[in-house]
């Protein structure tokens, strides 16, 4: 190989590596997947709603719904906790721009029965014992915490 080509090959594979590096820096990093305790929230936060709603159509169990209630607010307020504590804070102190804030749910139009509660918290139990598995350390410890909670909810509280 003469010089002329060792000058050519070794040109061709600097502007090579260069072209490579700007094309990497120009693209956008993907924002991460939304969590999967996000739904988890919802429910509870709407459950919780749920729960206060029903008190109007059935005093008679007003303990029991202000019960679920409150440990469903205490449930979303857990969630949401784990949820920004896995996004985390820069060294600054200040939170990445792509947290998702609470949901607020809106109350239904029509006080739920304590049938329809009791279906909404089986399936709430269903839906965390399911994402529990998928889990690992404190997420599974909670997501099963909240099923059980859901589950004697459903089975004890407004059994």
């Amino acid at each position: 190989m003469n010089r002329r080509a060792a000058l050519r090959l070794a040109g061709g594979g600097a502007l090579a590596a260069v072209t490579l590096s700007a094309a990497a820096c120009a693209q956008e990093p993907t924002p991460p997947a939304p969590d999967p305790l996000l739904a988890q929230e919802e429910s509870a936060r709407t459950d919780a709603v749920y729960a206060t709603a029903a008190i109007a159509a059935n005093p008679d169990r007003a303990g029991a719904l202000q019960t679920v209630a409150a440990q469903r607010t205490e449930h979303a307020e857990a969630l949401r906790t784990e949820i920004d504590r896995a996004i985390g804070v820069y060294g600054d102190g200040t939170t990445p721009s792509y947290r998702t804030p609470p949901v607020t749910p809106v109350a239904p139009t029509q006080p739920p029965t304590v049938t329809e509660l009791r279906t909404r918290l089986s399936s709430a139990q269903r839906s965390a014992a399911e994402l529990c598995v998928t889990q690992s350390g404190y997420r599974a410890g909670l997501l099963g915490s909240i099923s059980a909670a859901c589950a004697t909810h459903a089975g004890v509280l407004l059994g």
